[in-house]
């Protein structure tokens, strides 16, 4: 396995601790208004940020409804997924000093209630892709006792000037982290269904895999072709995100392993805990900010978020 250290760390990065005190962090966005990275900790219903400016970790909300990934839409404001009210919604507050304000964008698929929306995407064209997996009904620390009312978990496609919520992948037996390439050609998800949401019963008919899949996307709403990439190993895979070249940067139980679009492992960056999520930010989007249990840490890359250049 090659080992792309050199060319996808700055010289002389080290991984850094910057923020601790979570018992399950999860969700980061960076919300350049703010100069801070904003995250879960869902265990504890509460929303925290980092300001890159001060230093200090500070409590955004402690009546979060167990909110799990987030994303920025195309106005900047924050689209953040919620177990507890089962629903996506926006938050508008991403400038200084601002307070929580959210509003549901959609929590039903035709009469059903969603099962704990968990990851979120906004394409260019301002649709909001996300999983819906059970974790927040099956888990009694990441929500609210539920069923799966619609019978199955899905990843979907809402648009919110049409009004319209599509399921667009329905084969991942656990969709989790989602991200699109850089020109939106494809559409990434990864499957968690190694660890069943329902502990208790695990269904053992069912599938338990631990892969990120790729689908090629057709007209900007169509998920078509679905393939596995790569498997995660050890662990699963949890939070994702693509690169300006193409790499998926992938959570996994020993910390961030980085792909090649063809599915090669290019890089392993060892992590303290169980890492779950990740993001780019920073200034200049180079800084790769991880979400791993309890705690917030860092370090300095050479590439940036590619979702940018679908957007330029």
């Amino acid at each position: 396995m090659p080992d792309d250290r050199h060319h996808l760390l700055t010289g002389g990065a080290s991984l850094e601790k910057v923020a601790t005190g979570a018992t399950w962090a999860e969700g980061p966005v960076w919300i350049p208004g703010r100069r801070a990275v904003r995250f879960s900790d869902i265990h504890t219903n509460r929303i925290l940020e980092y300001s890159e400016e001060t230093g200090e970790l500070t409590v955004f909300s402690d009546a979060a409804e167990h909110t799990n990934g987030r994303t920025l839409d195309l106005a900047g404001h924050v689209v953040e997924c919620s177990h507890g009210r089962r629903a996506v919604q926006r938050d508008r507050a991403v400038g200084p000093g601002e307070a929580p304000a959210p509003t549901t964008l959609v929590d039903r698929y035709g009469p059903h209630r969603l099962n704990s929306p968990n990851d979120v995407v906004v394409a260019s064209d301002g649709a909001i892709w996300f999983t819906d997996p059970a974790y927040g009904i099956k888990r009694p620390v990441e929500g609210h006792p539920g069923e799966e009312e619609y019978g199955d978990r899905y990843v979907f496609r809402y648009d919110e000037a049409e009004g319209t919520l599509r399921p667009v992948v329905i084969d991942v037996e656990a969709p989790n982290g989602l991200a699109f390439s850089p020109d939106e050609s494809l559409l990434y998800v990864a499957d968690s269904s190694l660890t069943p949401a329902d502990e208790s019963d695990p269904f053992p008919e069912r599938p338990h895999g631990h892969a990120i899949h790729v689908y090629d996307l057709v007209e900007g709403r169509h998920a078509k072709n679905g393939r596995t990439l790569t498997e995660v190993s050890p662990g699963l895979p949890d939070g994702i995100r693509v690169d300006v070249e193409g790499r998926i940067w992938s959570s996994s139980l020993s910390g961030v392993q980085v792909f090649a679009p063809t599915g090669e492992r290019l890089l392993d960056l060892p992590v303290p805990e169980k890492t779950a999520n990740l993001c780019f930010g920073g200034d200049d989007g180079r800084t790769l900010y991880i979400v791993a249990t309890t705690s917030l840490y860092r370090i300095r890359t050479t590439t940036r978020d590619g979702v940018t250049l679908a957007r330029t």
